[in-house]
Formats: structure tokens, sequence, C-alpha cells
């Protein structure tokens, strides 16, 4: 199979059950003070809905940066500038291991000062701050509420959908979380950003050209991260993958065949992305602050 650096992955996904729940979104949204939205920090601009501003406006939006134990931390510093800059709050978590979920609650107050203040001067401080929090598939929203709330009190899943019915979480400090079902967008702007969420498995793996998207991958870690690779692979500097058939050169030092002698380059892609979505190959990021 030719597999050209040209090659575009045209990748529209929306099944009815996202439909619903953008209706859900509207329908809440008028229960909730301020929304969190929960982006991968590997891919912070694909993995943010474009639709989420015009679905809960005007409340306050919290981007939450998640994965950043598996992103470029240079870069995820530069994307926590580029959401402040255009006036949103910022929080950047690993649910893994639980970095920066102790600062949810102090950010979330932050995002909503002038709502508090106007509770206080009405003699309602003590009633709770309630948030929603939004994202598309895959992101660890849930995986990031159970961590604010110190229990298993969203259902996990990377399969799309997952969530089901309005579920109210209660966490300490005062604060009530809406959990709201993942949701893509009906029309992908470009084609990188249906490349990236394919990536990192926010669209199923099984309605993909799974050899195109991993040489994909690999070209675009060559550009950007050559060492990562070359010292994963145990590659030298000169082994720059063919721009035709990239993948060839992971299934040789893999040992990957298959009859005939030929490269299992259908193996090879289905490793490196287990590997990049595992992070073995080292943090990095897919896209930048323009």
């Amino acid at each position: 199979m030719s597999e050209r650096q040209n090659d575009e992955m045209n990748i529209q996904w929306f099944p009815g059950h996202m439909t619903k729940a953008r209706r859900k979104i509207v329908e809440d949204i008028k229960l909730v003070d301020a929304v969190c939205e929960v982006v991968d920090a590997r891919i912070p601009r694909s993995s943010a809905n474009p639709d989420i501003g015009e679905l809960t406006a005007p409340k306050p939006r919290l981007v939450i940066l998640n994965r950043t134990d598996l992103a470029d931390s240079a870069a995820t510093k530069k994307w926590a500038g580029e959401f402040r800059r255009l006036g949103f709050g910022v929080l950047e978590t690993d649910c893994k291991s639980g970095r920066g979920i102790d600062k949810f609650p102090a950010a979330a107050r932050e995002l909503c000062t002038e709502l508090l203040a106007r509770r206080a001067d009405k003699g309602q401080s003590g009633k709770s701050l309630r948030l929603m929090v939004v994202g598309i598939p895959n992101v660890g929203k849930s995986s990031f509420i159970n961590r604010v709330a110190g229990r298993k009190a969203a259902n996990t899943s990377d399969r799309p959908g997952v969530t089901r019915g309005r579920q109210w979480i209660n966490c300490d400090g005062g604060i009530e979380l809406l959990d709201t079902p993942g949701i893509l967008w009906p029309k992908f702007d470009d084609a990188q950003t249906g490349e990236n969420l394919a990536i990192t498995g926010a669209v199923k793996d099984d309605i993909l050209d799974i050899e195109l998207l991993g040489s994909r991958l690999l070209l675009r870690l060559w550009d950007a991260y050559p060492e990562r690779v070359i010292e994963r692979y145990k590659l030298k500097p000169d082994d720059a993958p063919d721009a035709d058939f990239p993948l060839e050169i992971i299934a040789k030092r893999r040992g990957y065949l298959i009859s005939g002698g030929e490269f299992d380059t259908r193996r090879a892609a289905i490793m490196l992305l287990d590997e990049y979505r595992g992070g073995k190959l080292g943090r990095l990021t897919l896209e930048f602050p323009e």
C-alpha cells in the first residue's frame, strides 16, 4: 500500500447520540454557574469543541488542560497562556497521578469571583457553586470528575457517549459538578483536526485506515521529535522514514514480517499508535499555538 506523506485523513463522525447530548447541554446550562471544558493537552485546539462557546454562553469557562503527563511541558505552558489571553480560566491536570486536582476548587472560585461577590452581598455565601463539565470523548472528563470528587462518581470509558443521564456530583468546598456525555461536532474544520483526534483515540479506530494514520503519526513525530523516534526504535539519525512507505523502517526494526518476507506495516501502525497514546515515546505535543 502506498502511504504518502501528503495523504489526508477525511474523518467525519457524528453518531445520533451526540445530537441528543448537544440538546441536553442547552437544556442544562441554565442550572449551572460556570463551565469546565476538559481538553487533551497534546492537542488543545483539536480537542476543544468549537461549539461549546455557543452552547454554554454566557457562562464563564475554565479550560482543564488534562493529560499534561503525556504532553510537551513547554508547549503546555504556551497553551495555558493562549487560553488565558482569550479570557478563560486555566488549570493543568494529570488525572492519572492526580497532579493539579487540588487546585481546582480555588480555580473554580476565581472563575466565579463576581458571582460569589453578588451572593455574599445578598447573604447567600453558603450556596453551592455549580459547574457543568464538558469535553469530547476520551479526554479524561469522567476521570477528572472522579479525582475532584475523591471517589468513583462518574462513568469512565474511552467509548464516546458513555455518560448517561443527569449526574450531579457533590465535591468538597461547596462545589457541585454536572457531568455530560462526551460530544464531537458535526464537521471538522480541517483534516488536521480529525487526524489529531484519531491519533489520540477520540475517534474509534475501527472506522479508520490504521496504516495511513500510523504513517501520518510517524512522519509528524520525525519532523517534530526525531530524537524520540530514534531512541525508542533504535534508529540512526539518517534512518529517515520513506515518504511513501514510512512504517517499513519501524516494522524492520521490530521484526514485523508477514508471509513472503514483506513487512507487516499494519502491525507497526497499531504498535506505534498504542505506544504514542501510552506515553512510551515521551511527552509529545501534536499542535502548538500560532
